[in-house]
């Protein structure tokens, strides 16, 4: 009987010492389907103070607009897709409480609520929200969320996270009036350590500060623009890289017809736009019978269009340019009437306007690195310039067309004499080259407009790309859309897009002028006659 006296006495000391789960109190509901905008804050404060597990469904429904209030003070989230569940209780619900609308909110209470929201997300267990609730913070610059600021950063582990939560405390103390000189320079240190536009921004809007404050605030943002000059540097590299891609497939293959055969082909542009087009039909046909696959589209469009490509090339150098060889200024005309006539044909089947080519999931989206910004699609772009570089190199270095192709290059009729077909070199040149510049066309179409004159942008440059580089020669295509690309993104800021690239061309002229063969002339007999 003693034993089970204790064992009662105990179980009421644990019950009595066990806090009582918070709920949300009748008038923090109250205040928030008040309809006045100050009790609303009060009602915010009040939720997110309770320590209801809900607390934070029901901010982030306000904040989002889906909360929804009622006779009586009910309140009820309405979620995207039209469920519906009490606020409170978390219990699903059949239908909507009557007059049940959703609560309207005002500047002043969306700052409240982004404010809350990033003080109840520094605990979160995902580092992502805690770090996107540090920033939230670092931009409200809530004075109330430093005591919680200090908690989160005194057990935060991830290094990220520490970085985010120490720029949003020095935030709050460089705008608290009341803290003291030392103090507030040990914020000014820490903010030039993030670095960034916004970390300027908040220094320069600061005012009233003693001349100790001022200087370190002075030499901060001196430190703040010469990293983000430096970071724009390279930013401007990373994006005259990406360009410089792009032109490396689209002048590719011209610089495989124009070194083979001394073809100008001005319908080379017009083989990329096939190849943009093959990408569209593509992921159409996938839409419409397996959307599933979608993210899967370029893999097929990618071997499609350089058939699709390769194939018309063949036909116009079997059909049309084999008759006019030797006769650059005839050919000229020729593949120039050609594209329109393609360009034509393609306003007839798809009509004049662009059409949507979409990005598949892993290609979308971007990620920092530093003071960088790199968007996927540009990466993928150059890891896929490089791929197809390096596959040519192989055919031409390693296969039996490769070596027969090279051997025309350099001396057509001692190959011709040596039993070499060289009209079918010529065709099969003419066809890698414009499937090359077909799969120009798939990976453009992510990161341009799919128009019939998507190929007219790029065909001027391709040939630039070319005689810079040294007609026939890959590496010199390499080199060359490279450093026009880089080039081209380093005058940009000083000099706008259109002048850049006048100051371009006339420094390509005059280069031209010390060296007509390019940077890598390739060598050979017929090429030296």
């Amino acid at each position: 009987m003693r034993l089970l006296a204790s064992l009662l006495f105990a179980v009421g000391l644990i019950l009595a010492a066990a806090p009582a789960r918070a709920e949300i109190t009748a008038d923090a509901a109250a205040k928030l389907a008040s309809g006045d905008y100050d009790k609303i804050i009060v009602g915010i404060e009040l939720v997110a103070n309770s320590g209801d597990p809900r607390a934070i469904a029901i901010i982030q429904a306000l904040s989002d607009g889906k909360l929804l209030a009622g006779r009586g003070d009910t309140l009820t989230i309405e979620e995207s897709d039209g469920t519906l569940s009490d606020a409170v209780t978390g219990a699903a619900l059949d239908a909507k409480p009557a007059e049940a609308k959703a609560i309207r909110l005002n500047n002043k209470v969306r700052r409240s609520l982004a404010a809350m929201l990033g003080r109840l997300n520094l605990i979160d267990a995902d580092p992502a929200r805690r770090r996107a609730a540090a920033e939230a913070v670092f931009k409200s610059r809530d004075k109330d969320s430093l005591a919680a600021i200090d908690a989160a950063l005194a057990k935060e582990q991830d290094s990220g996270v520490r970085l985010s939560l120490a720029a949003a405390h020095a935030a709050i103390i460089l705008t608290d009036s009341t803290t003291g000189d030392a103090d507030k320079v040990a914020a000014v240190a820490v903010i030039a350590e993030r670095g960034g536009q916004d970390a300027k921004g908040l220094l320069a809007s600061l005012s009233d500060l003693s001349p100790q404050v001022q200087a370190a605030v002075t030499d901060a943002i001196g430190i703040i623009d010469t990293n983000l000059l430096a970071w724009s540097a390279v930013q401007a590299v990373y994006y005259g890289i990406s360009l410089g891609s792009v032109l490396l497939l689209a002048a590719i293959g011209l610089a495989i017809t124009f070194g083979v055969m001394g073809v100008i082909n001005m319908a080379h542009g017009e083989m990329v736009m096939l190849g943009a087009y093959t990408t569209f039909v593509v992921q159409e046909v996938i839409r419409q019978n397996i959307p599933g696959l979608f993210d899967y589209s370029l893999i097929f469009a990618v071997p499609l269009a350089f058939l699709v490509a390769g194939a018309v090339g063949m036909a116009i150098e079997r059909t049309m340019i084999r008759f006019l060889y030797g006769r650059p200024l005839e050919t000229l005309l020729m593949t120039f009437g050609l594209s329109l006539m393609l360009q034509q044909a393609i306003r007839t089947l798809f009509g004049a306007s662009n059409r949507e080519v979409g990005n598949p999931s892993w290609m979308s989206g971007s990620f920092d690195l530093g003071g960088l910004s790199l968007t996927y699609s540009r990466l993928y772009i150059i890891l896929f310039a490089i791929a197809v570089f390096v596959a040519l190199m192989l055919v031409l270095k390693r296969t039996a067309l490769g070596l027969q192709m090279r051997a025309v290059t350099q001396n057509r009729r001692m190959a011709a004499s040596m039993g070499i077909r060289t009209n079918w070199v010529d065709s099969f040149t003419f066809g890698i080259g414009s499937g090359v510049a077909g799969i120009a066309g798939v990976a453009l179409s992510q990161i341009d407009n799919v128009s019939p004159n998507l190929g007219q942008g790029y065909i001027i440059d391709s040939f630039m790309v070319v005689v810079f580089g040294g007609v026939g020669n890959l590496w010199g295509t390499l080199v060359g859309a490279l450093s026009l690309g880089i080039v081209n993104k380093l005058l940009e800021p000083f000099a706008g897009a259109v002048l850049g690239k006048i100051i371009v061309l006339v420094v390509l002229v005059l280069f031209i002028q010390r060296r007509p063969r390019g940077l890598f002339p390739i060598k050979g007999r017929f090429v030296d006659s």
